[in-house]
C-alpha cells in the first residue's frame, strides 16, 4: 500500500485528539471516512476533520473501496465482531485498547485476522512513547541491578456516587469491567512491553463502594519468566489519589507513572536521575507511525500487536475471574 486510507468504526471523544489527526499527519496515512450510529455526529466529525465521507453503519465503512484499513473505536463490547467483520473484508484492523471484552474474544479477532492474512495493531500506545522507551533502556542497561520486584499501585477517587448517569466504561456488559479494564490495562500492557509477557498470575476483585456493577478494587500478584515477582493494587474507591509504579533491582530502583506526566527517576549507587518528557500532541501517533510503516512496507517494527495485546486481556481475566463468576 502506498497510501493507508483510514475509516474510523466509532469517531467518539477518543479520535478526536489521541488518534483521528494522527491518521491524517502520519506521512503515507489519511482518513478518508468515519462511522457513528448518530449521523449527525459523523457528519460534523468529517466537517469539522476534513473528512471526505461519513456513514451511519459500519458495514458500509468497512465495504467502502476506497477505505483499505479500518480503526475501531467503539466501545470493547463490540470490538470482535467489527475487527472480525473487517478482517473477512481483507482489511488491516487497529482496535482501540482493551482488545475485547474476553481473552476469548482477542483469540476469535487473532484467528480471523490470521485466516485472512491481515494484520491486527492495539492502541496500547503508551509502548512507543519516549518516556517509557526511556525505562526500558534503563532496565536493558541494568541501570539498577538485576531486576527483583515489580509494585504497582493505582488509587481513584470515585468515579460517581449513586448509579445515576453510569459511564460505559462502568458498565462490565460493554467495558467487559469497569475503570480495572479501562485503564490498569494500560500497566499491565506496559509491563509486557518492559519486562516479556506474565507467565503466571492470580488475583482478587470486589466491589467495596458500591456504586456500579463492576469492581472497584483489585488486588493481583504475576511472574515473569525471568523469574521476576511482582504485585498491583487498584482501588477505584479511595479518598486520595495514588498511581506509581515501582521496580526494584540489586543496587536501586526506578520509578516511573503510567498516567501522570511526572519525572522517570533513577536511584542507584546512592545517586538519583530524573528524566522529563512531554507527550506529543496526538498522543497516539508514535505508535499510528510504527503500524503505518508496518502496512505500507511490510515491516514489523509496530510493537503493539493483536498477540501481545491478548497476554494483557489474559492476566485481566484471571484477575477478575473470581469475581465475574460471582455476579455474572
Amino acid at each position: 500500500m502506498k497510501t493507508i486510507r483510514w475509516g474510523i468504526v466509532g469517531c467518539g471523544d477518543v479520535t478526536e485528539r489521541k488518534s483521528g489527526p494522527a491518521l491524517q499527519k502520519v506521512e503515507g496515512s489519511a482518513l478518508v471516512a468515519v462511522m457513528r450510529r448518530d449521523r449527525r455526529k459523523a457528519e460534523d466529525y468529517a466537517r469539522r476533520h476534513g473528512v471526505p465521507r461519513f456513514y451511519d453503519d459500519a458495514s458500509e465503512l468497512i465495504d467502502d473501496p476506497e477505505v483499505n484499513a479500518v480503526y475501531i473505536a467503539t466501545p470493547p463490547s463490540s470490538h470482535a465482531m467489527y475487527a472480525i467483520q473487517a478482517a473477512r473484508a481483507g482489511k488491516p484492523v487497529y482496535i482501540e485498547k482493551p482488545m475485547a471484552p474476553t481473552f476469548s474474544e482477542c483469540e476469535e479477532v487473532i484467528a480471523a485476522c490470521r485466516a485472512a492474512g491481515v494484520p491486527v495493531f492495539v492502541a496500547y500506545y503508551r509502548r512507543a512513547l519516549p518516556r517509557f522507551l526511556k525505562v526500558r533502556e534503563l532496565l536493558e542497561a541494568k541501570a539498577i541491578g538485576e531486576l527483583l520486584t515489580v509494585n504497582v499501585r493505582h488509587f481513584m477517587v470515585p468515579a460517581i456516587s449513586g448509579d445515576s448517569d453510569m459511564p460505559w466504561r462502568l458498565n462490565p456488559k460493554i467495558a467487559g469491567g469497569g475503570l480495572f479494564v479501562d485503564l490498569a490495562s494500560h500497566t499491565l500492557d506496559l509491563l509486557d512491553f518492559l519486562l516479556g509477557p506474565i507467565t503466571s498470575c492470580d488475583g482478587f476483585a470486589a466491589n467495596r463502594m458500591g456504586a456500579y456493577p463492576a469492581e472497584d478494587t483489585v488486588v493481583g500478584s504475576f511472574e515473569f519468566a525471568s523469574g521476576v515477582l511482582g504485585t498491583g493494587t487498584w482501588c477505584f474507591a479511595s479518598p486520595v489519589p495514588l498511581e506509581s509504579n515501582e521496580f526494584v533491582g540489586t543496587r536501586g530502583r526506578i520509578l516511573f507513572s503510567t498516567f501522570a506526566p511526572v519525572p522517570v527517576v533513577l536511584e542507584a549507587d546512592g545517586d538519583r536521575k530524573e528524566w522529563d518528557f512531554s507527550d506529543p500532541p496526538h498522543i497516539q501517533q508514535p505508535l499510528i507511525e510504527t503500524l503505518v510503516n508496518d502496512l505500507r512496507q511490510r515491516t514489523k517494527s509496530c510493537p503493539s500487536t493483536g498477540v501481545t495485546a491478548a497476554r494483557t486481556s489474559r492476566v485481566m481475566d484471571t484477575f477478575l475471574r473470581s469475581f465475574r463468576d460471582r455476579t455474572n
